[in-house]
């Protein structure tokens, strides 16, 4: 009842009127980032932070996580209409949210991914109101062997369950994990594959990589398939919203247990990129549908856009309760906490009510304005798909350039976008996933380091992998999902057996 009455109270600070302009204008802003390629939802707030400094902390923690928020919605945009991810999260949506714009059903699309993005935020939001004592208190038992743990299911759960040829997934994954030890190394302070150039110094920034990847090797691919270029229909109306709505209830299953998956790596914490991708593999494996995903399924749109705003919003649970962060977002946040004077941990709930509360209340109600504004919008986002390709792909290119040059203010990294360009072209040509690739180097170098700090905790016994039940579980989870197709091929073996016989 005590949390009840100080989330009431949290709902009457937000709902002073300028709070909820900065929530309005805190969720166009971060629409826009999310929208633009290489930009972030973390760099946008960072960007934006010194703006808040003279607000007082709650106007400006609304404002700055309702950038958050849309810049979450934001990211589907890109990736529905464009094959282009405009965040990190948002590379799972293109298997099928460009396929199904591709098909006249960009509406439905962005619909789905709006609404399930909702549902995942909701639930998570539900999450840190009614179980925060908890949920931090499981939080501390993630150590490096743990997070590896989550990363070899993670990892595994790409190779022994996509319908991809194993060979071909591993192939792709190697690259990544290649990719991604390109830099400084962590532990050591020793160069790798560097090269002498000093810009790889920090490696090959994943933006970058999945702009050139996605971006540049969508636009290569479809000027070898013609180069009259033509606009495509998009006939959108707000029925279809309603329409895409009634459909919705159907994935309950998919939406729960995307949003399980997406609470849980939030606040772990794996970050929103593996939920969305750990989401939308286990929902190919389940789903009744699941050889058609990668071809323009809904169920492929709704997993992994749940689970990366559960993940998103969990995320900022063990900032506020430990003054950890849970993403490069909650980093930046805290550090905004930090500077307005307020020292996050489990006493900010005591000696902050009205800033803690009326953040959890903000949440409640910046992602129910959030999803009106994208909504609302939906006709207009899909109208783009009418301008003709040759209009837009200069555009795109011009826009792509951009966001890769923003991420370091260097050139290089425009070229590096172009040479990833090519690489993605070669691997759609040749039929090689580039998901697998995707992940490897967004989490090559965390499961490395967790790896190795693991292994020097232990002085390099294995056995601290199983060491736990929670450990345990999850690595023994990772084998079983690595050999899942040696399991289901032999379990049908043996039941095809009575019935040869």
């Amino acid at each position: 009842m005590e949390e009840l009455v100080n989330l009431f109270h949290g709902f009457a600070v937000v709902l002073q009127p300028q709070n909820i302009l900065l929530m309005v204008v805190g969720i166009l802003l971060g629409v826009i980032i999310g929208v633009l390629p290489g930009l972030g939802g973390a760099n946008g707030v960072a960007i934006l932070l010194p703006l808040t400094f003279s607000m007082s902390p709650t106007s400006a923690i609304i404002m700055l996580s309702c950038i958050y928020w849309g810049a979450l919605f934001g990211g589907a945009i890109t990736s529905v209409l464009f094959n282009i991810p405009g965040e990190p999260w948002s590379v799972a949506t293109t298997f099928d949210g460009y396929p199904m714009a591709q098909k006249g059903q960009a509406g439905e699309a962005l619909t789905a991914a709006f609404t399930s993005s909702f549902v995942g935020a909701l639930f998570a939001i539900v999450v840190i109101t009614l179980v925060a004592p908890l949920v931090a208190s499981f939080a501390l038992k993630f150590g490096p062997a743990e997070k590896f743990a989550v990363y070899f299911l993670a990892f595994c759960s790409f190779i022994g369950m996509s319908k991809e040829p194993p060979f071909k997934t591993l192939a792709a994954m190697m690259i990544g994990f290649a990719l991604a030890a390109v830099g400084l190394d962590q532990m050591t302070g020793v160069l790798r594959l560097t090269f002498g150039f000093s810009e790889l110094l920090n490696g090959f920034d994943f933006l970058i990589a999945v702009i050139g990847l996605f971006g540049i090797g969508e636009i290569l691919l479809t000027m070898e398939e013609g180069l009259a270029f033509k606009g495509r229909s998009a006939n959108i109306n707000l029925k279809v919203v309603f329409e895409t709505w009634k459909s919705l209830p159907r994935y309950w299953l998919t939406l729960l247990r995307s949003c399980i998956i997406g609470c849980w790596m939030g606040i772990t914490p794996a970050g929103a990129t593996p939920a969305s991708f750990m989401s939308y593999g286990i929902a190919k494996r389940t789903s009744k549908n699941g050889r058609k995903f990668g071809t323009g399924e809904i169920e492929g749109v709704i997993a992994p856009e749940t689970a990366a705003h559960a993940a998103g919003t969990s995320a900022l649970l063990p900032m506020l309760a430990l003054g950890v962060p849970g993403s490069p977002t909650a980093a930046v946040l805290l550090g905004g906490l930090l500077i307005w004077g307020l020292q996050p941990g489990p006493m900010l709930f005591v000696e902050q009510k009205d800033f803690v509360w009326g953040l959890i209340a903000s949440m409640y109600l910046g992602n129910i304005v959030g999803l009106i504004i994208v909504l609302t919008c939906v006709p207009l986002f899909a109208a783009i798909l009418r301008i003709p390709f040759s209009i837009i792909a200069p555009v795109i290119l011009v826009f792509c350039a951009i966001g890769a040059f923003t991420v370091h203010n260097s050139t290089f990294d425009v070229m590096l976008m172009m040479v990833f360009g090519v690489i993605g072209y070669f691997m759609k040509k040749c039929s090689y996933p580039m998901a697998p690739l995707v992940l490897a180097i967004v989490l090559g170098d965390k499961a490395e380091e967790s790896f190795r700090q693991t292994l020097l905790g232990s002085q390099g016994s294995f056995g601290v992998f199983f060491s736990n039940g929670l450990v345990g579980t999850i690595m023994t989870l990772g084998l079983i999902a690595l050999f899942w197709g040696v399991i289901s091929n032999a379990w049908a073996w043996v039941r095809s057996r009575p019935a040869s016989a």
